[in-house]
């Protein structure tokens, strides 16, 4: 009986309050995914040092209406710019690189501008859409990923989608 009790608990806890977080991969990861099951891919590009990244980490990732769309949009990628550990994609390795003080998939993300926090938006062929640098938070960020996740970047600048279909599509969005 305790364990009917337990599993009864358990089930109505994931479906009462939803995914608490972001289901966080590496990008290698993420791309041998994309290959099974092609997705677009977010990457949050950051340091250790950053303490706007810590912010956008407590305050824009932890939002449910956040983490429901990426979720469900998005392979989520966590890099550490600075990090020195080898990134193999595809063919590619990408080495840590002393004048940047970064690793090479970082830079190659970011186009040489090292700004944190970023995130890279890259499609389901895992090619480049655009790195949007600065923090945001979730009022500011859940535009954006509905714009890329939802291709209206292929429809609509930006500006247009905020004011009008991002609008309407999502006027009860509680951020």
């Amino acid at each position: 009986m305790r364990i009917l009790i337990l599993l009864g608990v358990i089930l109505f806890s994931n479906v009462s309050f939803g995914q608490t977080k972001i289901n966080w991969i590496t990008i290698e990861e993420a791309y041998r995914k994309n290959q099974i099951t092609p997705k677009k891919t977010i990457i949050d590009v950051y340091t250790d040092w950053c303490g706007w990244c810590k912010v956008m980490d407590k305050n824009t990732f932890s939002n449910p209406e956040v983490i429901k769309y990426i979720n469900a949009n998005y392979y989520a990628v966590k890099l550490d710019a600075e990090g020195k550990k080898d990134i193999k994609i595809g063919n590619t390795i990408y080495k840590y690189d002393e004048q940047y003080k970064a690793n090479k998939a970082a830079i190659a993300l970011l186009n040489g501008q090292m700004s944190y926090p970023s995130l890279v938006y890259l499609d389901e062929k895992f090619n480049l859409i655009q790195p949007v640098a600065g923090y945001q938070d979730a009022k500011a960020f859940h535009p954006i990923i509905t714009y890329f996740g939802g291709n209206y970047h292929k429809k609509e600048q930006f500006e247009t989608y905020k004011s009008g279909t991002y609008a309407k599509a999502y006027k009860d969005i509680k951020l």
